[in-house]
């Protein structure tokens, strides 16, 4: 057995696995499935300050080598995951990040707030690529600006370990996770979906509700591959790798290319046991290359 440990800021994971947020729901729904304490960590899906609806359906389409999503952050709010969710989790001996969202740096930072006390939450994800609609809805995190007043705003009221989460919908993301660690980001993790569109061209008419959605699966790894390379080059802070990951070989892929960490997202939705299929995965190709450790891989790309 390989040393799978890693550590992200203060947040010491046993295996560098974690789940994408809106993939594996609170964890709870897995656990007949997957053994949750095997895990280095689950990421919950979108939490807001107030309940959100999401968008209206169809909100989930196939595509060539992925799918399309614009389930929209429906969530039943903050204040329902700390009495409800939370009691719920607590015990199980892995890390629970919370994803966090909002409309405003404030209301990122406000529900950051309400997570606070939670004592078995060392870790939340901002998700800044939600619509600013003090700017017309431009998502937060395709500006150095909008990005950075969130973290700002946050890191204020969030004392414990913050990874913000990018978009890949920018001209450079290296500029943008800059812009984040000089707020304080203690981590970052790439990437978000990329935009995109389904046509049904009998009835000439968008396939999704609100006509866009956001492309996940094996058909953006080269792209988020290729982001991570470069911000695990701009930044100082670890980066959790994320984007197509489907087996072992993907992960450790993205850890050569300079991941600390991986989470898996729409591989949970074809496989329920994909996460521990490639945590065992890593395990062996690290021992089959003679690595006592996942430490000795992790930006080891020779390029």
């Amino acid at each position: 057995m390989a040393d799978l440990s890693v550590k992200i800021h203060d947040m010491q994971l046993k295996n560098p696995v974690m789940t994408a947020s809106g993939t594996f729901g609170y964890g709870l729904e897995f656990a007949d499935l997957v053994p949750l304490d095997g895990l280095g960590g689950i990421i919950v899906k979108g939490t807001t300050l107030h309940p959100r609806e999401g968008n209206d359906y169809p909100r989930m389409a196939e595509t060539a080598s992925g799918m399309l999503n614009c389930v929209g952050l429906q969530n039943k709010g903050v204040y329902h995951f700390c009495r409800s969710i939370y009691p719920e989790i607590k015990d199980i001996d892995t890390n629970f990040i919370v994803n966090v969202s909002g409309s405003s740096p404030d209301d990122y930072a406000e529900c950051a707030s309400r997570l606070r006390a939670l004592e078995k939450i060392p870790a939340i994800e901002l998700n800044i690529s939600c619509p600013n609609v003090k700017q017309g809805g431009m998502a937060f995190g395709v500006t150095c600006e909008g990005a950075a007043s969130v973290v700002r705003a946050v890191r204020k009221r969030w004392p414990k370990t913050m990874i913000v989460k990018l978009s890949p919908n920018v001209t450079n993301i290296a500029d943008i996770a800059r812009a984040v660690e000089s707020e304080g980001a203690d981590s970052v993790s790439l990437i978000n979906t990329l935009m995109g569109m389904a046509i049904d061209a009998e009835k000439r008419k968008p396939v999704l509700s609100i006509g866009t959605g956001g492309l996940s699966g094996p058909a953006v790894k080269p792209v988020a591959l290729r982001m991570v390379w470069q911000v695990a080059k701009a930044v100082k802070i670890p980066v959790v790798g994320l984007g197509g990951i489907m087996n072992a070989l993907d992960a450790i892929e993205f850890m050569l290319a300079g991941a600390t960490a991986i989470e898996v997202g729409t591989a949970n939705f074809i496989d329920p046991t994909a996460t521990i299929k490639i945590r065992d995965g890593i395990n062996k190709w690290l021992d089959d290359h003679g690595c006592k450790s996942v430490q000795e891989i992790i930006g080891a790309l020779d390029a």
